[in-house]
């Protein structure tokens, strides 16, 4: 390259499109020969036009069903409560293992006897999971979910 070869211009000029063979995008104006897309008004097709046939999101079958974006509580059963004692709530249950994280929504089932006295703190519970509570000489209380701690900006 060559000093005098640089370009000075801040900006280039835009190309002067169908102006002659020697502006360089002339006759066809870079369009190619003939054919839909070569006459004017061609970018007024709908996405996935394909020239008349049948477009691809008509040809592909559609899934059946529906998928729902929110998170299923996770279960818990009366009997696996029994190695738990005074106040349980998403915490604790965390702690022990049994479920996935302190931030789920959480449902406590009847299954097996449970023997151990609790207040039970959680989102959802059955009726014969409350009733098996209380005959065990403790109690059941609903709350919320709990929010996630926002994240620190380094």
């Amino acid at each position: 390259m060559k000093y005098n070869d640089l370009n000075v211009e801040k900006n280039t000029r835009p190309t002067r499109k169908g102006r002659g063979i020697a502006a360089g995008q002339g006759k066809t104006a870079g369009r190619g020969t003939k054919g839909q897309k070569a006459r004017t008004g061609h970018r007024k097709m709908p996405a996935g036009f394909m020239g008349g046939q049948r477009a691809i999101m008509q040809a592909v079958p559609k899934l059946k069903g529906f998928k729902s974006f929110h998170p299923k509580a996770e279960v818990i059963y009366t009997d696996s409560l029994n190695e738990l004692s005074g106040k349980v709530d998403n915490y604790s249950l965390a702690e022990a293992g049994l479920i996935s994280s302190p931030f789920v929504k959480v449902k406590v089932i009847t299954r097996g006897e449970l023997k151990a006295k609790l207040e039970l703190e959680t989102q959802f519970a059955s009726k014969t999971a409350v009733e098996s509570i209380k005959k065990a000489g403790g109690s059941f209380k609903k709350v919320a979910i709990l929010k996630r701690p926002a994240k620190k900006e380094a």
